[in-house]
């Protein structure tokens, strides 16, 4: 059964605070969680939703008014954050939330990411998501595995960056194992940095996405920022920085080892890692199953798992990971493919 709800404001400036630009925040709201929105006067309208979407809708624009007199003005990453979080949760979980039982919602502006210098706030898209921010900056060392576009290196650098230039830490280390795509790329020219450059394209797009170019050059200048692939690690000791290691899925078991091992005193490491596209030559193990493996019971170490509900790069990426995956749940016959070559038989 349809139902409605009309929620009253104290004044024209929360009205505009909680709209967003050009009603944008309404917008996303509608999107989420279904159903037409309308504003008149003072007042914000919901229809065509059943009982937990006008529990949801409530909860949604309480929260933002609440931010609205804080004297913040929410950002439509905010308000699609606020409102998705819902999709992840169970209906008694949801009310129990409105009743004031359990701040759910709360953990996406405490997880929320601010960088100095930064062009945006960034809060984290789902309940995942924030856990795996929680546990970067309460844990020495951090696993994330998930698929392609549930913001894995994007918060990972995003909560780096806000150490650094906080002053915080002292450098940010990024390195990713220098392994192709399933192509031979063959002799690139250059000096060291232009042959790596292809590799780590990924790392610097979420930098210059999240702060100013300008500041990139200036953190590289002073040595804030280095980037380097994983074999230049060995025989390092990294202390008082953050260190990323990108695309472990790709490392060996000895890459693995040799990397965890150069976490000195006051650094912090994220490795984050997609099990999905392992990139190695067959018969060779990918150091992040293996690590994830013997490490999972060992004291200080956070692991953060993401899944297609946490896909926020395009709504269309979180389709093609479930086509993929249904693809690749099916018997080898029935696929097309030689069982013999997949098990690697000759």
């Amino acid at each position: 059964m349809e139902e409605s709800i009309t929620i009253v404001l104290d004044n024209n400036d929360v009205l505009s605070g909680v709209c967003g630009a050009n009603d944008g925040n309404l917008k996303v709201i509608a999107g989420s969680l279904g159903g037409r929105i309308a504003t008149r006067g003072n007042e914000i309208s919901i229809f065509g939703v059943d009982k937990a979407g006008v529990r949801r809708f409530k909860t949604v624009i309480d929260k933002l008014i609440m931010a609205v007199q804080e004297g913040e003005y929410p950002s439509t990453e905010y308000v699609r954050a606020l409102a998705g979080s819902f999709l992840q949760e169970t209906p008694r979980q949801d009310e129990a939330s409105v009743n004031g039982e359990s701040g759910k919602t709360d953990f996406l502006r405490d997880n929320l990411i601010q960088i100095p210098q930064g062009f945006t706030k960034v809060f984290p898209r789902s309940r995942n998501q924030a856990l795996y921010v929680e546990g970067m900056r309460n844990h020495d060392i951090s696993f994330c595995v998930g698929p392609a576009g549930t913001g894995k290196t994007y918060l990972a650098i995003a909560e780096a960056l806000r150490l650094v230039l906080s002053k915080k830490m002292r450098k940010l280390v990024l390195t990713r194992p220098v392994v192709e795509a399933g192509e031979s790329l063959g002799y690139l020219p250059g000096d060291l940095a232009q042959k790596i450059n292809p590799y780590l394209r990924p790392l610097y797009d979420a930098m210059e996405a999240l702060i100013p170019y300008e500041t990139v050059r200036r953190m590289e200048d002073t040595r804030a920022i280095e980037v380097a692939p994983l074999a230049y690690m060995r025989g390092r000791s990294l202390n008082d920085c953050i260190i990323i290691l990108d695309e472990a899925q790709n490392t060996t078991k000895e890459q693995m080892k040799m990397f965890l091992t150069r976490i000195g005193q006051g650094a912090r490491a994220v490795i984050t890692g997609d099990t999905t596209q392992i990139d190695l030559p067959k018969r060779v193990e990918s150091g992040l199953l293996h690590a994830l493996s013997i490490l999972s019971k060992v004291e200080g170490i956070h692991f953060a798992y993401l899944n297609t509900g946490d896909v926020v790069r395009n709504p269309l990426i979180k389709k093609i990971i479930e086509a993929y995956d249904r693809e690749n749940e099916k018997p080898p016959a029935v696929r097309g493919e030689n069982p013999r070559e997949k098990n690697n038989v000759f």
